[in-house]
């Protein structure tokens, strides 16, 4: 009877201890799940490709693998863009160890030009249904056409660079090389089906569950259900992309000239000569990052000078409109070596080209002649302002009143009360004066 009761307490306590290591391995198991689930970044790359776009994938790289994510993302949205920093995109791409997925999308999105290029460089390429790929004809020499020998060389570099990169990627590598030598380009769906990308999917998640499973370079992808991780751009790589977009450029342009100009001419005006000295600088950050046309530049500094000689000689307009010319010629040439779609529009050019010549017209002109000129300070100031007699004025006495004084006056030819007379000169405390017209005034 006690060895039952022995046995009936070691099976109940043995079952409570089964029960309760159960229990313990469920609860630690919850938070191992959690942890293996899989997590990838995603960064959004929209219009002209130029350096910022670069830092900013760089950036998203690196955060990517300190994060330790299965893969980077990029949606990709171009129409092209400058053909170096396209260059500095791939070679990233394919030197990276963590793998990196481009995902044109939205639908109706694009990957033009540049686009195409970093496409067909990332370990998986994938498109939104109704998107499009291709036209890679590069034009960072001022337009499609090969009509010069610099240009049929970028051609031929542009032609072997898709192709090795196409190779490389184990893709459609005549559809890559007819990118560049033809301007071809298809939809989503013929790019899948002539091996130009591996996916269509209908959104991220959609291909996020595509790619689970698939094998980059002997690593089989894990991505289903994966988390999400967005990396915006920074304070800094919006502002310096903001700086860089051509228009910009030609308003620090502007700034920079009007605002050392203003300096120059109105001395301890202060705030012109920052605007314009910050104006410079940035304008030169930009210039050094951007394949800006120095030609353009020369021709913009000849506009100046011609406004500048305007005001010391008086030419009826001629070196102002000769300077409106080479104004204009210069700021046409200055961004023609970018791609089409960051070229500058007329709507820029002659509006800003209007507003240079009226402010040399004008506020130039005048500041300019005032700095060189005769300087008067004193009672000298009040030669050739015009005022009006308080009482008849002649050789002998008269009155008028000026910035709120009574003067004493005297004229050679008399002039009566209430007549307009301008002052001539100053004797001591006494102004000479002359008649401006015949009639007085009531």
């Amino acid at each position: 009877m006690v060895d039952m009761r022995k046995r009936s307490v070691i099976a109940i306590a043995v079952f409570i201890l089964g029960a309760g290591l159960v229990a313990m391995d469920e609860t630690a198991s919850q938070p191992e799940e959690e942890t293996d689930r899989p997590t990838v970044s995603v960064i959004r790359v929209e219009g002209s490709i130029g350096p910022m776009v670069s830092n900013y994938i760089s950036r998203g790289l690196e955060e990517a693998r300190e994060r330790g994510d299965e893969m980077l993302i990029i949606e990709l949205d171009t129409p092209g863009g400058l053909l170096n920093v396209t260059q500095d995109i791939v070679r990233m791409m394919l030197a990276s160890e963590l793998p990196v997925t481009v995902y044109v999308s939205p639908e109706g999105a694009n990957a033009g030009s540049a686009g195409t290029f970093i496409t067909l460089a990332a370990h998986v390429a994938a498109m939104a249904p109704t998107t499009s790929i291709g036209a890679a004809s590069p034009v960072t020499m001022g337009g499609g056409e090969a009509d010069t020998v610099q240009q049929q060389k970028i051609f031929n570099y542009a032609e072997s660079f898709i192709e090795s990169v196409a190779e490389r990627r184990e893709r459609n590598v005549e559809w890559a090389k007819s990118a560049v030598r033809d301007g071809a380009s298809i939809t989503s769906r013929e790019a899948l089906e002539i091996n130009v990308i591996d996916f269509l999917a209908d959104n991220l998640d959609d291909l996020l569950d595509q790619m689970h499973g698939f094998e980059v370079e002997g690593h089989k992808l894990v991505t289903r259900d994966a988390d999400v991780n967005r990396i915006d751009p920074n304070l800094a790589e919006l502002f310096f992309g903001f700086i860089m977009r051509p228009e910009v450029l030609l308003i620090l342009t502007l700034v920079s000239i009007y605002g050392i100009l203003g300096e120059i001419s109105n001395p301890g005006a202060i705030v012109p000569g920052v605007a314009g000295v910050i104006s410079l600088i940035l304008l030169l950050f930009g210039v050094a990052a951007m394949p800006i046309n120095v030609a353009g530049f020369a021709l913009i500094a000849l506009a100046i000078i011609l406004f500048v000689m305007e005001a010391f000689t008086p030419t009826f307009g001629l070196l102002l409109g000769g300077g409106a010319v080479a104004f204009f010629l210069g700021a046409l040439m200055l961004f023609q070596d970018l791609p089409q779609d960051m070229q500058l529009s007329l709507a820029w050019l002659i509006p800003a080209t209007v507003v240079t010549v009226l402010f040399f017209g004008w506020v130039v002109y005048y500041g300019i002649r005032a700095q060189f000129g005769q300087t008067r300070t004193g009672v000298n100031t009040m030669v050739g302002e015009v005022t009006t007699a308080l009482e008849k004025i002649d050789q002998t006495r008269g009155r008028v009143m000026i910035s709120g004084e009574y003067w004493n006056a005297r004229s050679d030819t008399p002039i009566r009360k209430g007549q307009k007379c301008e002052i001539v000169a100053v004797n001591g405390l006494t102004l000479q004066v002359k008649p401006v017209d015949k009639s007085p005034k009531s």
